[in-house]
């Protein structure tokens, strides 16, 4: 069996010692070498080659942001960023998606054990090691123009999307081609507690639509945008003519919480043919029953195609499930909810 080959780069030797230690532990990881910070790390991933790399936000001599930047447009590698549950942190981690990285952890601390985290890291590397990267020349983003065609505002239709690895782009791809009185859209996006609540913030000051993290009862309401917050599962329910967000802790479905699949399931009995199911870039199976449900209960449904994904696992396992109607490009979705709209 081949190993994947991992260099952990964080400033922290207790981390480096912990991360080592613990995903030495796996059969199909290999544990190449660490470096304190980017300056090491830099030529380590010279001489080692390794498939993966963990790379800490705050460093010395150099920040993680920007060893990213000048990694992914030299020598790009599947990189996992590792982050302590900041606020601060949480800008500057999805600043490193938006570059390039793959995956996001959180660092142990307080009731996240290092236990949790080595089998979370080592999934992640797993994943990781299996997406298709490109060189970026990280000029500054374009501002989006969104689509112009109108929408008449609607109150009976309802919008729900699932993505996981690569999810946080492609999100970002589609919601900002949103009109501003585009029907409520329900999200769910794989990524630790805290980080959601700077990645609505982020996407809020982007989007024509106003995005912001779930709150339980929400109203589920044209123009508006509900992130899952992590680590608690979001449910879509009806009470007479509105909707609206359940927001609960439970068992993790498909290794996940937030889970597409209990937001999907949700939509399509509470919604039925008024509602539109998109399932977006990302490793397993998260959503693709979901959408499966859906499709049989009447809603349109959307699956990314595998040349614009990141990792064509979701979409992959729910189009072989026959829950799409369509698997388009990325970059066409938009287009397509709004001509289901």
């Amino acid at each position: 069996m081949k190993k994947i080959r991992v260099l952990i780069v964080d400033d922290s030797a207790i981390v480096r010692k912990i991360f080592s230690e613990e995903l030495s532990k796996y059969p199909d990881i290999e544990i190449v070498g660490t470096a304190p910070d980017p300056f090491v790390a830099r030529d380590k991933i010279v001489a080692l080659k390794p498939d993966v790399i963990t790379l800490d936000v705050e460093m010395p001599r150099m920040d993680g942001i920007t060893f990213l930047r000048k990694l992914m447009k030299y020598f790009p590698l599947p990189t996992i960023i590792v982050s302590s549950l900041t606020h601060k942190g949480g800008k500057l981690t999805l600043e490193a998606l938006d570059i390039g990285a793959v995956e996001v952890i959180a660092k142990p601390g307080g009731s996240y054990s290092v236990g949790d985290m080595s089998a979370q890291l080592a999934e992640k590397i797993r994943v990781a090691s299996k997406v298709r990267l490109t060189k970026r020349e990280n000029s500054e983003p374009e501002t989006v123009k969104p689509l112009s065609r109108a929408l008449s505002q609607t109150t009976n239709k309802v919008i729900a999307i699932g993505a996981s690895t690569g999810g946080t782009e492609a999100l970002k791809s589609v919601l900002t081609q949103m009109p501003p009185n585009s029907p409520g859209i329900v999200v769910v996006q794989h990524m630790p507690a805290h980080f959601t609540t700077a990645f609505a913030e982020r996407l809020n000051g982007l989007c024509q639509m106003s995005v912001k993290e779930a709150e339980n009862n929400d109203s589920v309401v044209p123009g508006t945008v509900l992130i899952a917050p992590g680590n608690y599962h979001m449910i879509l329910r009806r009470s007479g003519a509105r909707y609206y967000v359940e927001v609960k802790t439970g068992p993790m479905v498909h290794h996940q919480r937030p889970a597409v699949d209990i937001l999907f399931k949700s939509t399509a009995k509470y919604v039925g043919p008024n509602a539109i199911g998109v399932i977006l870039t990302g490793m397993g199976a998260d959503g693709a029953e979901g959408l499966l449900e859906m499709k049989q209960a009447g809603a349109g449904t959307i699956a990314q195609d595998e040349a614009s994904c990141v990792v064509f696992g979701m979409p992959k396992e729910a189009i072989q499930l026959g829950a799409a109607d369509k698997v388009l490009p990325l970059l066409q979705i938009p287009q397509e909810i709004i001509r289901m709209i």
